[in-house]
């Protein structure tokens, strides 16, 4: 048995690996599809600039954490949601200055672009490419469903690029 040579692999060259495969190249996947990532929805003026007013606010608006929610973790810590003070003595929910700020209506965006994705479309939720026949490409974008599986996605993403339809989750393919 001593004489046997092992067959371990360990003693294989490098010249008998097997060679790798080419892998795709961007420029051949580009060629298939064209993808219109810069698809930018219809708006007025007046959309335009709230939507400029909007991230100013979000940029100023606070973190509105739970009260307390550093003392116990039942209320969830860091990531709690957030909750309306409801204590008789508390002094957030009288809103006294050295207290953490309360959710109020000051904080708000204005209301012509409220709900709108930060680029201006409407979102539209898609589970399948009959769903998007609906869709308006000028004014919404699509957004596919979580349920959908991997081979309904690549459906729904070429009959978007197909349509000149803007995808919103396309990097999570």
């Amino acid at each position: 048995m001593a004489d046997k040579k092992s067959t371990t692999g360990a003693n294989k060259s490098v010249k008998d690996a097997p060679a790798a495969a080419p892998a795709e190249t961007k420029t051949e996947k580009a060629s298939d599809a064209p993808y219109t990532a810069s698809a930018k929805p219809t708006l007025d003026d007046d959309q335009r600039s709230a939507l400029g007013i909007r991230r100013a606010k979000n940029a100023k608006r606070p973190a509105f954490r739970r009260h307390e929610w550093w003392r116990y973790k039942k209320l969830g810590g860091k990531h709690a949601p957030w909750r309306v003070p409801s204590g008789i003595h508390s002094k957030v929910r009288r809103h006294f200055k050295y207290r953490s700020p309360v959710v109020s209506i000051g904080y708000g965006g204005p209301a012509a672009v409220r709900g709108l994705h930060p680029s201006g479309f409407e979102e539209v939720l898609v589970h399948n490419v009959e769903e998007l026949a609906k869709v308006d490409k000028a004014t919404q974008a699509a957004r596919i469903g979580g349920t959908v599986g991997g081979r309904k996605q690549k459906l729904i993403v070429a009959a978007a690029d197909k349509a000149g339809i803007r995808i919103l989750n396309r990097g999570e393919l």
